[in-house]
């Protein structure tokens, strides 16, 4: 979220859809760090594979707003 906010506040298309790429990057880091939580145990399978997929539908979202914003000009 604070990457989204930096990029956002940064007023340009371009460093706004950079922005949201170093997001979709943390998104990978928080997949991660949810592989750690279910290899301690602070996890079930099921936890880990709900979580797991939204970061992944998060991570879709940027990317998708990042290409747009990079492709479009409005």
């Amino acid at each position: 979220m604070s990457n989204i906010a930096e990029g956002f506040e940064r007023r340009s298309r371009t460093e706004f859809a950079r922005f949201l790429v170093i997001a979709k990057g943390s998104c990978g880091e928080v997949r991660a760090q949810l592989l750690v939580a279910l290899d301690q145990h602070y996890l079930t399978d099921a936890q880990h594979a709900t979580f797991c997929a939204r970061t992944k539908q998060i991570s879709a979202g940027l990317s998708n707003l990042a290409r747009y914003l990079r492709t479009h000009n409005s």
